[in-house]
């Protein structure tokens, strides 16, 4: 940082709580805890569980440990943020903040993709998916998602340091996004703002089409299909993914496309509020829930823990 007037910024958060602040401090307490033991539980799961070390279910781990690394990046702040009706936090602190959220959020972008793609081999390339969809496939997948958002928001991240910040030091927002962030800078933006266009077109817009695509083609397959029992079977398969990203992608879009502008402050802050708390929160329950393989998983490590 250089030639800042401001060292520290001031979170509003949700105004004119009062009454209403420890109700709110509760529910998000609770969602948090939700949210990590039912995270935590997939993941066991899926690491303790031969029948789901497939392709699929490795990629809902990731997304699992993605929720939990996005939730405990915003949250525990936000409680504080709620108590004491705003909260104050260093500017490197917040520049930090924006980097672990967008990262996480870019690299759960690009895992929704590949696992879009993975629902597209199982569905309309059956014969391939097998010497396709292999374990090493996985880990390169998941390995270069990481790395690529690492490093796109990085990169932007620096770019923001290098920002001067001036003025008032006041952030209508209980977290660190980029707009709210950026508002504080009094130096020349423009070279950020390319950053942050490419790495949209590249981790948000780019990723959607793909899932988008790939969903027609699923759709067109199975609809070819002439058995209607093995058709729902088809679907069930692809089903939790697409709920997922149509929250994900729906919250997303809603945030980051509509200018946030007078009264739509508190309705953005709203739908942030879906998808860094609620959506990770619901992410477990919509791939378990009619899920045979991981109530199979779950019943099988209740009864180990029960004998031991």
């Amino acid at each position: 940082m250089h030639k800042n007037n401001i060292t520290y910024v001031f979170l509003i958060g949700f105004q004119g709580l009062h009454q209403f602040k420890m109700l709110l401090f509760f529910s998000m307490l609770i969602i948090y805890c939700l949210t990590i033991c039912g995270n935590v539980l997939i993941i066991t799961l899926v690491s303790l569980s031969r029948n789901l070390h497939s392709p699929m279910y490795i990629f809902i781990s990731q997304v699992s440990l993605s929720d939990i690394l996005l939730t405990t990046a915003i949250l525990p702040n936000m409680f504080s943020i709620v108590l004491h009706e705003g909260s104050t936090m260093s500017l490197k602190s917040c520049i930090a903040q924006f980097f672990f959220f967008a990262n996480v959020e870019a690299w759960e972008c690009l895992l929704l993709t590949v696992m879009s793609y993975d629902r597209y081999l199982a569905i309309c390339k059956p014969f391939l998916y097998s010497s396709t969809m292999n374990d090493m496939f996985c880990i390169k997948a998941i390995i270069f998602a990481w790395l690529l958002s690492c490093f796109m928001i990085i990169v932007n991240s620096i770019a923001m340091c290098n920002l001067t910040f001036c003025g008032a030091n006041v952030i209508d927002h209980f977290f660190c996004d980029f707009t709210p962030l950026i508002n504080l800078a009094c130096s020349d933006i423009s070279i950020v703002h390319m950053q942050t266009i490419i790495i949209t077109v590249s981790v948000i817009i780019f990723p959607f089409i793909v899932i988008v695509v790939s969903y027609v083609y699923i759709v067109l397959t199975i609809l070819r299909i002439p058995s209607i029992t093995k058709r729902k079977k088809a679907f069930s398969t692809c089903s939790s993914h697409l709920t997922v990203v149509s929250i994900f992608y729906g919250t997303l879009i809603s945030v980051y496309v509509v200018p946030p502008r007078g009264q739509l402050l508190t309705v953005n802050k709203v739908l942030s509020l879906l998808y860094t708390a609620f959506t990770p929160m619901l992410n477990p329950i919509i791939y378990t829930l009619r899920n045979k393989d991981f109530k199979e998983a779950f019943r099988k490590y209740i009864c180990y823990s029960s004998s031991v």
